[in-house]
């Protein structure tokens, strides 16, 4: 090579020339090559592109024969070209035919050049494709011959993302960039969505590759590493993080990797090669995650997202934008695709032409996908890499029911998903003509059923669905889309409309459930090791009893002359209670004091999702004037499982015998006090589970609004007092604790229930 820095940086020169020639792609590539060869001192140089299928295509040569160029193929791990592909690493061998992986090629002629140098062209950690350079001496390529090969691999995957290149592809051998994925997630919100891709957190473009003054990129990357370091080092010194915690020790690692000196050394050297500062950042992220994402250590894995965010940082400071999220006004057809969102983001969407929601990160019970329920979209979560694999434009596909997505699918796919999309419609509209058909089961047992809901757009759902009214309306969701605490005039207001926009109804409002993964943006946050059990909900209202009492006197003011039904969650003994009724009754009394028109009747209930409760419940249900169940955090809490973990998201089973008798113990309390018993979790959503809830005696359910239709449609197909008798054996069984799903699902078929 000539000199280990005047060469990279003249064949740079001379590749931005070659790809402003008004020449076709074939011809700029067999220049390109030729380029590389000459500038390296190398007697062959070879470019293969991955395509669609796993397989690698000679695109281009200069020293190999040129009639094997788009003739000759192999697989991934395939030979010396093969094996850089599937590792995602360079490769520097001074006698390539001794590799044990070394593969011979006839129609290539290779077999006389003894040297190899390979590497993977990479784009956002993805392989493309692989460069060679050969030479017929025995020899080790040096460091800076391996980072200049690297670099010039870098500007070819722009080369290759180009839609001109594309049309270089045989048909049936489109190239891996474009290549169609089906990946699993977790379903977050039912539903079927069709469209194109919408980033959240647009990845920084760099269009710039090439520097033309290497100094001054230098300096620039100097200065906004600098910046970057004392962003991190302001945000851990601010007082809400200056004492320990997990949050702080995130933290710290993040201000290590910004400190690391492997990785300030790698962007220096991609800057010292040639490259613009943004570039080289770039390129040291696509390394490190093309090496990352073959790791199968889950903590190494997790440091990735580490890695991409610091370099996002630094992309952002290098191109002087702020990090901020996606447009609000969508494309026609628009599907999100981002790490992480959180609702309010979501609500600043333009939703007329949303589609669907896909996430690398956000469970089931994430706040974003009670979101993503309430206004209908399709959405799925834990789709590992998806914000790296999907660039803006794409088609992709949501399955929301199943929890998977497909990008770039094949026409027949998009076919089957079309026709899926128009069943589901049509189901939809069956649905809808129930609307107005009392939920009555076929020997005549009432059941309301009601919605979950927590912002005003989903108040047009209760007439939508001829819900009964809404059994669990979330008052933290307005605290959380805010930017600062809501005022009583604010609180005031909104819960004011709800009760004007469903006269008649009834409404439950919970109060404010927030700490654990609920974080207010605009609140000092605890650091706790397990917030799951920490300072939440309840508690943080009975111990800041001035945040509790605002949001009490703001419900109770609204409600002036109509019901009022209030819940408090994750309350853990009947003294906690008896508390929070204290402070409703002392608002009563302020009220009335200054002449405010109350309440018609203020109904107190409980939400019952700490098992402490269990062996507390008939004291419980003396004191409440309702229970509802949080079936999602009473399951989490019994099975010592975190909802938010995938690993265990499917493990224990809702319908296991050790979860049916809690539910049956607080259904039975409260028909012995004579109290209305609902269920407002996840579980009152799917239309197996809800059978079993009858079953043990519920009689009120609140779900999202997608699920009214099949819920009610399975109860208007149950006898229920044969299900009740058949339930009652099955709980007095002394088996394995093996889970009741299979004798519900077995009695839904014989008799003909609708699921």
């Amino acid at each position: 090579m000539r000199g280990a820095l005047g060469g990279p940086r003249l064949l740079l020169r001379r590749l931005r020339e070659v790809m402003a020639e008004p020449v076709s792609a074939q011809a700029r590539l067999d220049k390109i090559v030729v380029l590389i060869a000459s500038n390296m001192v190398a007697e062959v140089c070879s470019f293969y592109v991955l395509r669609a299928d796993g397989t690698l295509e000679l695109y281009a040569t200069e020293g190999l024969k040129r009639e094997a160029v788009h003739l000759t193929t192999m697989r991934a791990g395939e030979g010396l070209v093969g094996l850089i592909a599937q590792k995602a690493q360079p490769l520097n061998l001074p006698n390539a035919q001794s590799h044990p992986a070394f593969s011979y090629k006839p129609e290539t002629g290779e077999e006389i050049y003894q040297s190899f140098l390979g590497v993977p062209v990479l784009r956002a950690g993805n392989t493309l494709g692989v460069l060679v350079v050969q030479n017929r001496a025995h020899r080790l390529y040096s460091e800076e011959e391996v980072e200049a090969l690297q670099t010039t691999a870098m500007v070819l995957a722009e080369i290759i993302a180009s839609t001109e290149f594309q049309s270089l592809a045989r048909p049936g051998a489109d190239i891996a960039l474009r290549r169609p994925f089906s990946l699993m997630g977790q379903p977050l919100s039912d539903g079927v969505g069709l469209g194109h891709v919408v980033l959240h957190e647009p990845r920084v473009v760099v269009s710039n590759l090439i520097a033309d003054d290497p100094t001054r990129e230098t300096r620039r990357l100097d200065e906004a590493v600098a910046d970057l370091r004392s962003s991190i080092d302001n945000l851990i010194d601010r007082g809400d993080v200056a004492h320990g915690g997990e949050h702080r020790e995130v933290l710290e690692t993040f201000r290590m990797f910004a400190h690391d000196q492997g990785w300030i050394r790698r962007l220096r050297e991609a800057v010292a090669s040639g490259l613009t500062a943004e570039a080289a950042v770039e390129r040291v992220q696509s390394d490190n995650r093309a090496r990352m994402m073959r790791q199968t250590d889950p903590y190494l894995r997790e440091r990735l997202h580490d890695l991409d965010e610091l370099a996002n940082r630094l992309l952002h400071r290098l191109v002087g934008r702020d990090i901020v999220g996606g447009q609000t006004v969508l494309p026609e057809n628009a599907i999100l695709v981002a790490r992480s969102m959180g609702p309010a983001a979501l609500l600043d969407y333009d939703r007329k032409h949303l589609r669907g929601l896909v996430l690398e990160e956000g469970g089931p019970t994430s706040h974003i996908a009670i979101v993503a329920r309430a206004l209908g979209i399709p959405a799925v979560g834990n789709v590992e890499n998806i914000a790296g694999l999907a660039e803006t434009g794409d088609a992709l596909i949501v399955d929301g029911g199943v929890g998977q997505i497909h990008l770039r699918p094949q026409p027949d796919v998009e076919a089957a998903f079309r026709e899926k999309a128009r069943l589901r419609a049509r189901r939809q509209e069956q649905y809808r003509a129930l609307r107005d058909r009392p939920a009555i089961t076929r020997d005549g047992v009432r059941v309301a059923l009601n919605l979950n809901a927590g912002l005003v757009i989903d108040l047009p759902h209760v007439e939508e669905t001829g819900a009964d009214g809404i059994g669990l309306f979330r008052t933290e969701l307005q605290f959380m889309v805010a930017e600062r605490l809501p005022s009583t005039a604010e609180q005031l207001s909104l819960y004011r409309t709800v009760l004007d926009a469903l006269p008649g109804k009834s409404v439950t409002f919970r109060t404010l459930d927030i700490g654990g993964d609920k974080v207010l943006p605009y609140m000092r946050a605890m650091e706790e090791e397990n917030p799951a059990l920490g300072w939440r909900a309840i508690r943080i209202g009975l111990d800041r009893p001035g945040l509790l009492r605002a949001q009490v006197r703001a419900l109770l003011k609204a409600a002036g002359g109509r019901e009022m039904r209030i819940m408090f969650p994750m309350v853990a003994t009947v003294d906690e209670f008896a508390r929070a009724k204290a402070i409703v009754q002392r608002e009563l009394g302020h009220l009335e004091r200054h002449n405010h028109q109350l309440p018609s009747e203020v109904k107190l209930g409980v939400m019952i999702e700490v098992p402490s409760l269990l062996f507390q419940i008939d004291e419980m249900a003396r004191e409440a004037d309702f229970l509802s169940v949080g079936s999602n955090d009473l399951m989490q809490f019994l099975f010592a499982a975190d909802r938010e973990n995938p690993q265990m998201a499917d493990r224990f089973d809702p319908l296991h015998p050790a979860c049916m008798r809690a539910l049956k113990t607080i259904a039975d309390a409260g028909a012995r006090a004579g109290i209305p018993v609902t269920l407002c979790g996840e579980l009152g959503g799917r239309p197996l589970e809800a059978m079993a809830l009858l079953s043990l005696g519920y009689r009120s359910l609140s779900m999202s609004p997608a699920s009214i239709g099949p819920v009610k449609a399975m109860l208007l197909s149950l006898d229920l007092e044969s299900l009740m008798e058949a339930a009652e054996g099955w709980l007095a069984e002394r088996t394995a604790g093996e889970s009741l799903r299979p004798h519900y699902t077995a009695y839904a078929k014989k008799h003909g229930v609708a699921l």
